[in-house]
């Protein structure tokens, strides 16, 4: 009989976190929450974990699907995740706690904490807060460097390569573009600033203060880490890929914790018991610009407002993981949503779940407001009047958009995308509705013809015709990185031009306008080539997306 007994209470200790907090009957809105997560519950399949807290206390923790499909075990409460991005606050807590302390200022320059990182332009410890700095993102500059995101990347690699930066996206301070590097550099500033590593300052100062017992930056991954969940992919088959996950981004990623924890961060929010008054409220307090535009980011969080209340916010996204936490300072709510796959929608489903419990304290749900031309009446548009847009727009770099006529009506495709139709609104403006936007043509006699779309305009260029296999080979050469300290081989194949790396193998590319060409790989969305006054080809320039820009290839010879 007692041992019977025993076994009856550890079922219950197992089962109670996974049907709510209290053992009672569910409520409708535990209910109309489970209902959110009710197609991770059938079979065998990753999930979610999910907490909901008011006024500094937990009144919803719950689990959905497994942790881990392997053996089985079921997500609760005390599932550790990685959280991903949702890791910045806690490094921009960090920060705030320091400039409150008089030990960093947030005017300083990053040099002189770290003065091996020189890209040739002064970046403040205001703009690595504020995602305002130009230094480039090392997801997609590793990756052109040979990494692939199921290797080891250690935080030593990332900040070896930010160290070998020499130039910027853009001049610090003039745009708002998000940088997992910045908050690296950020981590390296607490632990010279400190003198500790950032995971032990962290550890001592922020997470036993709150009694986070489980969470951690990690900077082994190596480590065991009990009660962890795993990532996991969907197949086309409609089962499940393991995903690896070997990342050390200290400061920008790299937070293995629980929504239990998550919720005694968030009541610090409220009650400021660790980093004190003056520095939660820096964290709260955004920078504009250097044009004076607002830039809605700071310290790790998102500013943000969500039927007229405000929020602050972060999502995360890395190895299958995939989270969100939301907090509504003026009704002191907080929804924390920890998946281990990108089946959940976190964002979308936290804002679900705030509308369950505050639905009649938020303002109204505004209902989208359609595009005027999206309602107007289709227009007919005579054929010599579309011919005359017919052609190649530059939208960006590595970014085109071909239209052509089909018949009566044209149609628009863009790099990398599907072809779509466009209707006629008047003679001069058309709706797409996979774009969900209008495009409109300006066209004056003598003058190129000038495309909108959402708000700039585009000149239709020349057409560039084919290059021959002859005039390809102009481009074969070796072409290495001095910043990457990695080296492209181009060569010319029966099948046109291609780039070979060591690790990535042969790499397609496509001719997009002249010397501009796409890879095939994700990181090589522009590869343009550079001449010199000869009409040599020097080099080129790879463009891998906003966060990664213009990284210089010099050719060898």
């Amino acid at each position: 009989m007692m041992n019977r007994a025993r076994i009856v209470l550890r079922i219950a200790a197992f089962v109670l976190p996974l049907s709510g907090a209290s053992g009672q009957a569910p409520s409708d809105e535990e209910r109309r929450v489970d209902s959110l997560f009710a197609e991770f519950t059938r079979g065998v399949s990753p999930g979610a974990s999910v907490a909901v807290v008011r006024d500094g206390k937990t009144i919803l923790a719950k689990g959905y699907g497994m942790a881990s499909l392997e053996h089985r075990a079921p997500i609760t409460p005390t599932t550790v995740f990685d959280v991903a991005s949702v890791s910045k606050q806690f490094a921009g807590l960090a920060i705030a706690m320091l400039v409150a302390e008089g030990r960093v200022k947030l005017t300083d320059d990053i040099r002189k904490y770290i003065p091996e990182f020189n890209a040739g332009q002064t970046i403040t410890v205001s703009h690595l807060v504020h995602h305002t700095s130009g230094v480039r993102d090392w997801p997609g500059t590793l990756s052109l460097a040979g990494w692939r995101f199921d290797d080891v990347i250690s935080f030593d690699q990332i900040l070896r390569m930010a160290y070998k930066q020499r130039s910027l996206n853009f001049v610090p301070g003039a745009e708002y573009t998000y940088s997992n590097t910045g908050y690296n550099l950020l981590a390296e500033l607490v632990a010279r600033v400190t003198g500790k590593s950032f995971r032990v300052w962290t550890d001592e100062n922020l997470f036993r203060p709150l009694g986070m017992t489980n969470t951690h930056f990690r900077d082994d991954h190596t480590i065991t880490i009990p009660n962890r969940a795993f990532g996991y992919a969907r197949r086309p088959d409609g089962g499940y890929s393991a995903v690896s996950n070997n990342l050390m981004a200290l400061g920008s990623s790299s937070l293995f914790t629980t929504v239990e924890d998550l919720a005694k961060w968030v009541a610090n929010f409220d009650d400021a018991k660790v980093g004190g008054v003056e520095a939660m409220k820096l964290m709260r307090t955004t920078t504009p610009l250097n044009d004076g535009a607002e830039n809605v980011y700071a310290f790790g969080i998102s500013h943000r407002d969500y039927r007229g209340k405000k929020t602050l916010s972060h999502s995360g996204g890395w190895a299958s993981f995939s989270t969100y936490l939301m907090y509504f300072p003026e009704q002191r709510f907080s929804v924390i949503v920890l998946a281990n796959t990108p089946a959940v929608a976190p964002t979308r489903v936290a804002l679900a779940i705030a509308d369950i419990y505050l639905d009649e304290e938020l303002g109204p749900r505004a209902p989208p407001t359609p595009n005027a031309l999206a309602t107007a009446p289709v227009a007919t548009v005579a054929p010599a009047v579309l011919d005359r847009y017919t052609g190649l727009y530059r939208l960006g770099q590595g970014w085109y958009v071909r239209v052509r006529r089909d018949g009566s009506t044209l149609r628009t495709q863009a790099s990398r995308e599907a072809e779509f139709p466009m209707s006629a609104r008047s003679d001069t403006s058309f709706w797409v509705e996979s774009y969900s936007a209008p495009m409109t043509f300006r066209a004056v006699p003598g003058q190129p013809v000038q495309l909108t779309y959402r708000g700039r305009r585009h000149t239709k260029l020349e057409e560039s015709p084919p290059l021959t296999r002859a005039q390809l080979a102009a481009f074969a050469g070796e072409y290495e990185s001095p910043e990457l300290e990695t080296v492209y081989h181009v060569e010319v194949t029966d099948s046109g031009l291609v780039m070979k790396h060591f690790r990535h193998g042969t790499i397609r590319l496509t001719q997009l306008w002249r010397d501009d060409f796409g890879g095939s790989m994700w990181f090589t969305r522009s590869v343009e080539f550079q001449r010199d006054a000869r009409g040599q080809v020097t080099g080129f320039n790879v463009f891998v997306d906003e966060r990664s820009r213009n990284i210089r290839f010099v050719r060898r010879g």
